[in-house]
């Protein structure tokens, strides 16, 4: 038996709505590692500052944490664990929270840093990145909980049914991807926030965004930012702004503030 004891911060609902997809995610690194089978009796506690929401990467901060505590814990056995094996379980525990998930996520937080990340029929493919300058963001938060593994449905159904229109989204989806890989190492933030808002309208266009994420993506684009779009699931969750200075980085996130219920300032370089 297991008992999870939740203690991370998170916007409202998140945690009940999210409870299910966690003990499956849980139990998936467990059985991964072969761990606690039946009549075995333990207690995982989570933590940290991390705050819970939908698009901020949680579920996967929650399952490599996990691995790593596996690690720790027992070292007599899985002491030797590379960052590999430890994204691999990542990984498994993702799929709990996500049916089918992409993997990048649980790279991201296996590996952090700034990560270039493609999906392939094999092993996915991934690099870290190097920029010239800090990258400042804003996130706001719509206070909505989506389930990755809905929408993910939801967008694979519209694809089925239409695939010359999805594949026509996608190669414009991939033409905006290369476009902002350059402008990071140009360190051209101006083309870096152009493209950020051409990739919200094709996720408009998939149709992943929803009225509350629109309305912060043109609060945070009026108040400075130079670029916005919706991160991570969509209909609900986050959005991200790019700020160029953190003088403009203060000014928008005190914008957003007054219309979302959490935000958030970052950077990374």
């Amino acid at each position: 038996m297991i008992e999870i004891v939740d203690n991370r911060p998170a916007v409202p609902h998140y945690k009940t709505k999210k409870a299910a997809e966690g003990k499956k995610a849980v139990d998936l690194v467990l059985n991964h590692f072969q761990l606690f089978g039946k009549g075995k009796k333990a207690t995982l506690t989570f933590g940290g500052p991390i705050c819970c929401a939908s698009g901020i990467g949680a579920s996967a901060a929650q399952v490599v944490a996990l691995a790593r505590a596996v690690q720790q814990t027992l070292p007599e056995k899985f002491g030797n664990l590379t960052d590999d094996q430890i994204n691999a379980a990542g990984y498994e525990g993702e799929k709990g929270y996500h049916g089918t998930p992409s993997g990048i996520d649980n790279t991201a937080a296996t590996f952090g840093g700034l990560l270039k990340f493609q999906r392939t029929d094999g092993d996915p493919i991934f690099e870290k990145k190097v920029i010239r300058q800090p990258i400042r963001i804003v996130y706001a938060s719509t206070g909505i909980t989506s389930s990755t593994t809905e929408v993910v449905g939801d967008v694979r159904a519209k694809k089925e049914a239409d695939p010359a229109w999805f594949d026509d989204l996608l190669t414009k989806y991939c033409t905006v991807a290369t476009k902002g890989e350059k402008a990071l190492e140009d360190g051209n933030i101006v083309e870096l926030g152009q493209l950020l808002n051409e990739n919200h309208k094709l996720l408009q266009d998939l149709t992943v965004s929803c009225t509350e994420l629109d309305v912060l993506v043109k609060a945070a684009r009026a108040a400075g930012a130079i670029g916005a779009k919706m991160s991570g699931t969509g209909r609900g969750g986050l959005m991200l702004a790019l700020t160029p200075t953190e003088e403009s980085q203060n000014v928008v996130a005190e914008a957003l503030a007054k219309i979302a219920p959490q935000v958030w300032k970052t950077s990374f370089q």
